[in-house]
């Protein structure tokens, strides 16, 4: 028996049992070195929205992965509707109805919506694929469920927020009653969430049970029924959303009191630092992504771009760092053109870099912490001499900022695939911050990045600030922009469209300027070419 929730009766508790549709006792995974989930029981109800949440690492997805048979646990049972059942594999979960949404899609790009969705569930008895019949069926689970899409559209063309759909009406068209949801909005701009939380009431109101896995107290409130947290592998509680506060659900989450509201104090900013002047720049189609884009960081100062992605940001981190082509305009270090530099000379004129995609851009996962804590140092003299690297050297440095960033390690010498999403960020900033930058370039510091570390990055972020450096902030979290910056710009369609002190702006007026309310004219199709 299950231990009641605060404030529920034995007949609401007996009500619940007989609503339950997946039931975990006793669930342990172990993994080299760590108990990912450890005796871990748990209960999901029939129509709810039941949030797992945890910081990284906690082992959410492990438990997860093993309802939905992507890995089997070394003890526990898992109850279908009651029925104690053995998920070997994930043909056995979709079996038994249960549809699984991973973080990264794993889409076919070539083929169409409804290909995709159909795709491994073909009807066996014809000898020629039925497309129409395919769309169609597709057409009418979409409209069902209140998910816009075109099944003809090829899934190549799709923004993120519809190929998440896609993922979605492939688990409904295998007809899941549980769906898993693993992190779903780490990709996923600020209107292209709220959508999803429009699909999500959907399926609740059908009746459909959703397991939504996040570290995200913000979305956890808005769209939870119930909310289990998980912290090291462990079952702190469950509880009712409606009963709990954010705070009391971050201390479950970490084991101590979290600051949620970043306190950032004022002081005169210095001379301009980061200068970029009338930046135009093309995307990989040959389009503007940048039109004349101007503004400037100040020694002591955040400077915040705040814009729905997709609206040039990353066009211009890439041409800030060399990383792309600047068709004219320049940009300025301390005066310094940096145009025309390769990647690293911008690194050793003094600006540091936090990419937006740490895995591709900002790690080698194969290499262990140490290695990537030098990396793009290593060839120094601190760490190299006559051609070989000073082992010596390069532990002892990266012990150092192992405790000055808190990044949760056996050692060095672990590889960097083996440390969660929050800890991968951690090393990134240690490596950037720990090189002492004149500027910083910092994009989406955050993502994927639990609360603990969130409030562990801000903390670092503001110092850095308050020693003198200059910051240029990129982040789709729009309440992250607003509380660690001094001042914002808005980008929209490649343009600075407005700027001012941050706290010139609510956060509906931000809003407005992001989608594009008193914009700059359209550009002309002679702009578009540049």
């Amino acid at each position: 028996m299950f231990p009641l929730l605060p404030g529920a009766s034995p007949r609401e508790a007996g009500g619940s049992q007989l609503n339950t549709v997946l039931e975990l006792r006793g669930i342990t995974k172990t993994f080299p070195d760590v108990v990912a989930n450890d005796s871990i029981d748990l209960a999901f109800r029939r129509g709810e929205v039941h949030c797992l949440l945890g910081e990284n690492g906690a082992g959410k997805t492990t438990l997860m992965n093993v309802v939905f048979g992507l890995c089997y646990p070394d003890q526990g049972e898992i109850l279908i509707k009651g029925v104690p059942t053995r998920v070997t594999s994930p043909s056995v979960a979709i079996a038994h109805g249960i549809g699984m949404v991973h973080q990264h899609f794993m889409l076919v790009e070539p083929l169409s919506v409804a290909e995709n969705v159909v795709i491994g569930a073909e009807p066996r008895s014809r000898v020629v694929f039925p497309m129409q019949e395919a769309d169609a069926q597709v057409r009418a689970l979409s409209e069902r469920y209140g998910l816009v899409v075109d099944p003809t559209a090829r899934i190549e063309d799709l923004p993120l927020g519809v190929r998440q759909r896609v993922e979605i009406l492939k688990a409904l068209y295998r007809k899941a009653d549980i769906l898993i949801l693993d992190e779903p909005t780490a990709v996923l701009s600020p209107p292209e969430v709220e959508e999803l939380y429009q699909v999500i009431e959907s399926l609740r109101e059908s009746g459909k049970t959703v397991v939504f896995i996040t570290h995200k107290l913000k979305e956890t409130m808005a769209v939870s029924d119930r909310v289990t947290v998980l912290r090291d592998g462990r079952k702190i509680g469950t509880v009712e959303r409606r009963e709990t506060t954010p705070e009391a659900l971050a201390q479950m989450m970490v084991g101590r009191e979290v600051v949620l509201r970043v306190t950032r104090t004022f002081h005169e900013p210095g001379d301009e630092i980061l200068s970029v002047r009338d930046l135009v720049v093309k995307d990989a189609r040959g389009l503007a992504a940048l039109r004349g884009v101007s503004f400037g960081v100040r020694a002591g100062q955040i400077y915040g771009i705040a814009g729905i992605e997709g609206n040039g940001q990353s066009e211009l981190i890439e041409a800030i760092m060399g990383l792309r082509h600047i068709e004219s305009g320049d940009v300025l270090l301390d005066g310094q053109s940096l145009k025309g530099k390769t990647p690293a000379e911008v690194l050793r004129a003094g600006l540091g870099h936090v990419p937006e995609d740490r895995l591709r851009r900002g790690l080698v996962s194969q290499f262990t912490v140490a290695e990537n804590i030098v990396l793009g140092h290593h060839r120094t003299g601190a760490f190299a001499a006559m051609g070989m690297l000073r082992s010596s050297k390069i532990d002892a440095y990266a012990a150092k900022l192992i405790g000055t960033y808190d990044i949760r390690t056996p050692g060095p010498d672990t590889t960097m695939s083996h440390l969660s999403g929050g800890n991968q960020q951690k090393t990134v900033l240690a490596r950037v911050l720990g090189s002492n930058p004149r500027a910083l370039v910092a994009s989406q510091p955050t993502r994927g990045v639990d609360v603990g570390a969130t409030e562990f990055i801000h903390n670092h972020l503001l110092e850095m600030r308050d020693r003198g450096a200059a910051i240029l902030l990129l982040s789709a979290d729009l309440d992250e922009v607003r509380s660690l910056s001094d001042r914002i710009g808005v980008i929209c369609q490649g343009r600075i469209v407005t700027e001012d002190a941050a706290e010139a702006f609510t956060e509906e007026e931000l809003g407005l300027c992001m989608a594009g309310e008193g914009a700059s004219e359209p550009a002309t199709p002679e702009e578009e070419r540049v």
